[in-house]
């Protein structure tokens, strides 16, 4: 079975002005869709891309102005990490410390450079320095300039009791393979795929487990090229892994199933198509709210309640 790598991540943040304002304004991301939680209609729900909103280049979160703070630990996801240039090293470590956001001095994986820093909400997050990137399409209508601009995901760690379990999932069912060993880091990458391809496990047992929150990730989700591939994904984890897989949830932009990996983080499968042009033109992507048909109705109302972010 192949994959072609994570669709998003999603993260619960606090105040939904400071959230939109990190990740436009200081890492340079586009809002590519502002709508609600579907399950939560009174709460915002941000998408942020690359200039289309591609597949592996979407960060989403769910801004809840009063969310209690996240706990870091085991069976969660515990970094999520960007492609830059890897000449954009030295440019963003310097943009990161004089917006006062500390980052770690650069450190090496398996290579490659890689500069960790928190968000505002304590969501740790890392830009990893890739060679030969310079000419892939970026989104260059914020402050930090095109040639240093982030090209989507680069992987998620995820920070578990034992690989094994979750390894198993990754490799059978997404078409992951091991690809090597620093320390406690395992790498798992899917083959030929540049953007969003890699998931990194690290081992800790005997940790304290994460406790959800503001600066937690919520899931992360995989990518499924159509309904037929998710289907089948879907099956294989229920009759080879013996595990749950919830239902089809459209979400106006993509289709997904959800289920808890072994590790205890929740992982979703969602299908590329229709993507984020569905209801807005490429050109004006995250520029008016848009509401589940569901909830049209009600617009006035969750219009009401929704923080000014404008």
């Amino acid at each position: 079975m192949r994959s072609t790598g994570l669709h998003h991540v999603t993260a619960i943040a606090g105040p939904a002005r400071r959230n939109l304002d990190f990740y436009t304004r200081i890492l340079g991301l586009r809002l590519v869709k502002k709508t609600v939680n579907f399950d939560d209609p009174g709460t915002y729900h941000f998408y942020f891309g690359d200039a289309a909103g591609s597949p592996g280049s979407i960060l989403t979160f769910f801004p809840w102005e009063h969310a209690a703070e996240g706990r870091a630990g085991v069976g969660e996801t515990q970094e999520t990490a960007f492609r830059i240039p890897e000449a954009s090293i030295g440019f963003w470590s310097g943009r990161l410390v004089a917006l006062g956001l500390s980052p770690d001095l650069p450190e090496k994986r398996f290579g490659a450079t890689v500069l960790v820093f928190k968000d505002p909400d304590g969501m740790r997050l890392a830009l990893v320095g890739v060679p030969g990137i310079e000419a892939e399409p970026a989104w260059g209508g914020g402050e930090v300039p095109q040639e240093h601009a982030i090209r989507g995901m680069h992987s998620v760690t995820l920070l578990l009791k034992e690989a094994g379990p979750t390894a198993a999932i990754l490799t059978d069912v997404f078409g992951f393979e091991e690809t090597g060993r620093e320390g406690t880091r395992i790498r798992y990458a899917a083959r030929g795929t540049a953007v969003g391809g890699i998931v990194d496990i690290r081992e800790a047992g005997g940790f304290l487990p994460g406790r959800q929150g503001r600066g937690s990730v919520h899931h992360i989700a995989f990518r499924a090229a159509d309904d037929a591939a998710q289907a089948q994904m879907a099956e294989r984890l229920t009759t080879q892994h013996g595990l749950g897989v919830t239902g089809q949830r459209d979400r106006n932009y993509f289709r997904s199933v959800y289920f808890r990996e072994p590790g205890g983080v929740l992982f979703e499968i969602a299908t590329d198509a229709p993507g984020f042009a569905v209801d807005e033109a490429p050109e004006s992507l995250g520029e008016a709210l848009k509401l589940p048909a569901q909830y049209e109705a009600h617009r006035s109302e969750i219009e009401a309640v929704l923080p000014a972010v404008a």
